[in-house]
């Protein structure tokens, strides 16, 4: 099985117009990856348009809504970081982690995720990574914890 979390898939200097910009840009990586299938991003936009994926130190983490769980072919993260920032609702978000899950693997990644964001120099290091290799490091617990 495919690690959730290829280095192909982290990409540290975006940019983007605005957070729907952003969240299509996500939606690409993923389904360049081979995650989703096209259209996926537009599950995301809806589930953003009904309730801000921002989570607070910078970091937004788009996903799809629960129609959007057909167009996942495998669970799999996507971190994009944007230099500039990214204007997400009045909020500048800098690192947007994507996710693709089939089930409820969303609820795991994002209770995982929210634990790093919670440690302060975790989740600096992660706004300010330059090599895919930091942001692997970083997230590698959640990759451990959805393997159990």
């Amino acid at each position: 099985m495919s690690e959730l979390l290829e280095p192909r898939a982290v990409r540290l200097a975006e940019s983007a117009a605005g957070r729907d910009d952003a969240i299509r840009r996500c939606g690409a990586v993923l389904v360049e990856i081979g995650a989703v299938h096209p259209g996926y991003a537009d599950t995301m936009l809806d589930r953003e348009r009904s309730i801000s994926t921002y989570v607070g130190e910078g970091v937004a983490i788009p996903h799809g809504t629960l129609a959007g769980k057909d167009l996942v072919e495998r669970d799999a993260l996507a971190v994009l970081r944007f230099p500039d920032g990214v204007d997400w609702g009045g909020e500048p978000v800098t690192v947007c982690v994507a996710i693709a899950a089939r089930g409820d693997g969303h609820v795991e990644l994002l209770a995982s995720l929210a634990e790093i964001l919670l440690d302060e120099d975790q989740a600096r290091e992660l706004r300010e990574a330059t090599e895919p290799g930091t942001v692997i490091r970083l997230l590698g617990p959640i990759q451990e914890e959805t393997k159990r």
